[in-house]
């Protein structure tokens, strides 16, 4: 009898731990797919930041072929792209996140970007208007304002402009654009002030101070600003104002300011020489 009794009970113990084995094992492939989501996450995130964006691309394209709904690598793809400046094929690889179940206004703005970058204006305009006014972001109204540009609607820029400098704490870039606008359309004194509230914003861009040169020497202002720059950035600026002098007709000091900017430079300045020689032989 005890045998007999011991028989289903080594059963039922058998069948406890093959059920306990089972169970093992579910939570131990839960715990590796977790692991596996993890770390691919943290290399998308790589990718999409500090790795090289021609690798990121290939990247994308390797998990999109295993994963071809996935509209966050979708997404991925598509910033690689134009992070390589690969914008024609950025283009249908933002279109195809756009036409995602889940895509957001937001990837509708990146949308127009990437359009606006491989020079498809039209598309890009189109793109925006189909985005509901209620999405009011600073890269939304920043495109907006560069569009507004391209069609000479200058009210509707500087309303565009002024709505995205409000939208972010870096205007920097922006204020640089709006003021390369009015350079543009020869409001000169605007957009020398312009490109100053740029630079306060941010002391590094050199773009804002070469344009705020160019705009000073459409008025014959012929004295750099007074604005943080170093040795170099000095003798560039001074060369930048020497050819506006030049170009306004005002040779002999385009050629004084030639040879500050020569003597200025730390290293030998070719293209700033070649000019003066150039001058010179005339």
């Amino acid at each position: 009898m005890r045998h007999s009794f011991l028989v289903p009970l080594c059963l039922t113990g058998a069948l406890a731990l093959s059920a306990c084995g089972e169970s093992d094992n579910a939570s131990v492939e839960r715990a590796i797919q977790d692991v596996n989501a993890v770390d691919e996450t943290n290399l998308s995130d790589i990718m999409l930041t500090v790795a090289d964006p021609n690798e990121a691309v290939t990247y994308f394209q390797r998990t999109l072929k295993d994963n071809p709904d996935r509209i966050d690598i979708q997404r991925g793809l598509a910033v690689s792209l134009v992070r390589a400046k690969r914008y024609s094929e950025a283009v249908p690889a933002w279109q195809k996140v756009a036409r995602n179940k889940d895509a957001t206004d937001a990837d509708r703005v990146d949308l127009a970007d990437a359009q606006i970058r491989s020079g498809d204006w039209e598309g890009a305009e189109k793109t925006l208007d189909a985005i509901p006014p209620t999405h009011e972001t600073y890269k939304r109204y920043r495109l907006e304002a560069m569009i507004a540009d391209s069609n000479q609607e200058w009210r509707k820029a500087d309303s565009f402009y002024e709505t995205a400098v409000g939208l972010t704490t870096r205007p920097a870039g922006v204020l640089n654009n709006w003021g390369y606008s009015k350079l543009s359309r020869g409001d000169y004194a605007e957009a020398e002030r312009l490109f100053g509230e740029a630079i306060r914003n941010d002391s590094s861009l050199f773009t804002a101070k070469n344009n705020i040169v160019l705009a000073r020497g459409a008025q014959r202002k012929y004295t750099l600003p007074v604005i943080p720059m170093v040795q170099t950035e000095r003798a560039q600026l001074l060369h930048t104002l020497a050819l506006s002098a030049i170009k306004q007709g005002d040779t002999e000091t385009g050629k004084a300011l030639l040879r500050e900017a020569i003597d200025t430079h730390p290293q030998h300045f070719e293209a700033a020489v070649r000019s003066l020689r150039a001058l010179e032989k005339t």
